[in-house]
Formats: structure tokens, sequence, C-alpha cells
């Protein structure tokens, strides 16, 4: 049985590295001052970050219809018996259940598998690669659906948004919160429970702060409800938003004096996510390497 894997950008995973892996993809449309553009297709994350800083209409929207179901097609034409397909949390986006009703089709019965890992970013891309290690394992895609979903709460995202307006803008507070937090130069702290985003923590002052009190929940979550994980199968991803090349190397290096026996790696944050947090967003989030 020769099982592909397919995921979306919301796993933060490139184009590049996909290729190298093996691994499809399926970018997310971001749609700029009525322009669809698509991620890591025509537009870099540079350019994408300069249309955000100077106050573009930014949206995002899920896949159509059409481009899931051509990516499936040709996915399955290329020699695969099957493919698994891990979009973003269902708990965020449509995009989970609008593949789910376009997999009941009958021509995919059996040939695709959608899983609702509850993840996005950094823990969705480790989910990413331990499907494709499955997969390379000749494990069935019933049977990676299924590890994926009994592990998806089995992981912790933490995300500090350096510039409140961008929430504002998205909705997601009041401009009555964003006034208040402005004035007292407070950095929201936004975590992921059940698949869908939640106010963690308020930080009032710098951005170091918002690191220092999400490294303290990661150990309590560690010390807590991970406390029965392999600690030597921890994997944590470092993540921001167009951070640049000191900013990302001196999180990565404060996550590595705090975890020194944790498997780190880091990746940009999605323009999907991205637009919403604004830059200069830090996160973190932890899960487990999982051995069949």
């Amino acid at each position: 049985m020769k099982t592909a894997i397919l995921t979306d950008t919301n796993s933060g995973i490139s184009a590049d590295f996909a290729e190298k892996n093996k691994i499809y993809l399926i970018s997310m449309p971001i749609i700029i001052d009525n322009q669809v553009f698509y991620e890591g297709k025509n537009i870099t994350e540079e350019k994408f970050f300069d249309f955000l800083k100077n106050g573009k209409n930014i949206s995002t929207s899920q896949p159509s219809p059409t481009e899931v179901i051509n990516k499936w097609d040709s996915i399955l034409n290329s020699g695969y018996d099957e493919l698994v397909y891990i979009p973003m949390s269902s708990g965020l986006s449509s995009s989970c259940e609008t593949a789910k009703n376009l997999s009941l089709k009958l021509k995919y019965k059996n040939k695709v598998l959608v899983v609702d890992n509850r993840r996005i970013s950094v823990t969705m891309r480790n989910s990413v690669l331990q499907a494709k290690s499955l997969a390379d394992q000749e494990i069935a895609g019933i049977d990676i659906k299924k590890i994926l979903e009994e592990d998806a709460y089995n992981s912790s995202i933490y995300l500090a948004v350096n510039d409140i307006n961008f929430l504002k803008k998205s909705g997601r507070i009041s401009k009555h919160a964003a006034l208040i937090g402005n004035f007292l130069s407070i950095k929201p702290i936004l975590t992921i429970l059940g698949g869908k985003i939640e106010p963690f923590a308020k930080i009032r002052g710098n951005m170091k702060k918002c690191e220092l009190k999400m490294i303290d929940a990661i150990k309590n979550d560690l010390e807590t409800k991970f406390a029965n994980n392999n600690i030597s199968r921890l994997i944590i991803g470092a993540a921001g938003a167009g951070l640049n090349s000191d900013e990302i190397s001196e999180w990565l290096e404060i996550l590595k004096n705090n975890f020194k026996s944790a498997n780190i790696c880091y990746n940009s944050l999605s323009s999907s996510i991205s637009c919403h947090t604004g830059p200069g967003a830090v996160g973190v989030g932890i899960s487990f390497e999982y051995k069949f």
C-alpha cells in the first residue's frame, strides 16, 4: 500500500521542505485588497509582511473544494493507492469539515482519509512528519489517521502577540480592550485548547516577559498534564511572525537553555495566522515523537 501525506501551509511547512521530504502541500489563500494570493506560491513572506505593516486589507480563506479535489486527483493519479490529508484544526477553520464532506464522495471512499488532528503550526508540523514516517513504514492510512487523532491533544501551543491592534482588526478583541491594552502596554498570550484559540495571560511590558511566561507554562504542562510522557521524545517547536535572523536565534537559544534534552526546531508562522497576530508575534509548541 503506497500512502501519500498531504497538508496545508498552516503547518508552517514550506514548499521546499515539502518537496525534499516528499510531502504534498496545499497553499492557503490570502486575500489582500481583494486580490487572491497563495502562500509560498505567488507571494513571499517578506512581501506579505510589507503589506501587513503598511495596513493593507488582509483576510484569509479556506482552499476551494475544486482546489482540494484537484490536488487529491493529482496525487492519486501519480501512483498512490491512498492519501492522508492533515488540514488545520477543525476548531479554527471549516476547511477540515469541508474536506471530510468531500472525502465521503464515492470516488474517494477508502482513498482519502481526512485527519482532524486539532493542531496548527509547529505541533501540526510534527503530526505531518509523524504521518510521513508511518507511511514510509507502510502503515495503512486508516491506522495513521487513528494514531494522529488519538494523539491530537497530546500537545500545547502558546503564542504572544506583540501588537494588540491586529487582534482588534481581526475581531478577536474589542476596540475598547485594544485601547486599554495599548495604554497599559499589554501583550496578550494565547493558547490552543481543544483546537480553539483561547486567552491565556496578559503581560504588561515587553516580549521578553511573554517569552518567560510561555516557558513557565510549558514547564508546568510537562509536570502536570504531560507528566506520563517520555521526556526523551519531547519536540519543541519555536515560531514567530516576521522575525529577523537575530530574533529567531535568540528565541531558539532561550528555549535550548531551558529544555536541554529536547528536539527543538523553528518554523515561521503561516500568513494565515500572522495576519491575525501581526508581525513580531512569538510562539512555542510542544508535542511528542510517536514510536510505532
